[in-house]
């Protein structure tokens, strides 16, 4: 092998780019072994493919230039060690937000093609996953004020509880009943969180989805109870309204869309429409 390398040589070797090379150069981090003093040309030695190691690995786990440069003449193993140590944790951290990203949107495509595929208004019957959520505390209204009041005390919350607001939010009901009787006042607000620790069961629902802003129900529980009764459904348990299409995906709020979903108990179970 040649005993010096032009950085172009060097660049296609290392795989690292004769630009930044350039900026390495320029900050002091790994200047070229050999510099002309006829023409200034960047020469590197051999040797110095080994040398770059400890940048590219260093800079391959996001340790920052600076700190790359501080410790290039004094690392030691018991420094690296250390090093080490703290990136491990910003990593964790990394993974953490990556992870919550991905579960993001996941979630959100998962129900934005679900309502898509939504017939507006309709009622039906279908087997559902189960699915977890993370719960607000319970909710007080007064005196018929609007859902937003409580729903202002859902997100101061958030941090207490650990609610990720960045997920869809939905609201709960005790029964059908309450539903009906005030379909504005949800008993709880929760987030759509996969990591959150309440679960909605797998089952059979009945389910319907409505248009319009948060909790704008028109005349859906009313039609939702009656469905139940023609049919001789037994519907047991929470009614869940979640928001498939929001203010992500749309501008117009009237066109917010809305899932709506109630266990039905099996046969012979306690009525809690």
């Amino acid at each position: 092998m040649k005993d010096r390398l032009s950085i172009k040589e060097f660049s296609k070797l290392s795989r690292i780019a004769d630009s930044t090379l350039r900026y390495w150069d320029k900050i002091n981090l790994f200047p070229p072994g050999i510099r002309s003093t006829r023409n200034h040309y960047r020469y590197y030695s051999p040797s110095q493919m080994i040398e770059v190691n400890f940048i590219t690995i260093l800079s391959k786990l996001k340790v920052p230039l600076k700190t790359i440069i501080e410790m290039g003449s004094t690392r030691t193993p018991e420094k690296i060690d250390s090093l080490f140590a703290q990136q491990e944790k910003t990593l964790d951290t990394e993974m953490r937000r990556l992870i919550e990203a991905y579960s993001l949107i996941h979630i959100r495509q998962e129900l934005l093609r679900e309502g898509m595929a939504a017939k507006e208004g309709a009622i039906s019957i279908r087997r559902q996953e189960e699915m977890n959520i993370v719960l607000g505390r319970p909710n007080i209204f007064r005196n018929g004020e609007p859902f937003y009041r409580p729903f202002m005390h859902f997100r101061e919350d958030s941090d207490i509880l650990r609610v990720n607001l960045e997920f869809p939010i939905g609201g709960r009901y005790t029964t059908m009943g309450a539903f009906v009787e005030n379909p504005s006042e949800p008993e709880r607000f929760f987030s759509f969180d996969s990591s959150g620790a309440t679960v909605i069961p797998a089952g059979e629902y009945l389910v319907a989805y409505v248009r319009g802003y948060y909790w704008e129900m028109g005349k859906m529980p009313g039609r939702m109870a009656a469905y139940a009764k023609e049919h001789d459904l037994t519907c047991s348990g929470p009614v869940y309204v979640i928001y498939l299409h929001d203010e992500v995906c749309t501008k117009e709020s009237t066109q917010y869309l809305a899932r709506i979903c109630v266990a039905i108990a099996p046969e012979g179970a306690p009525d809690m429409i």
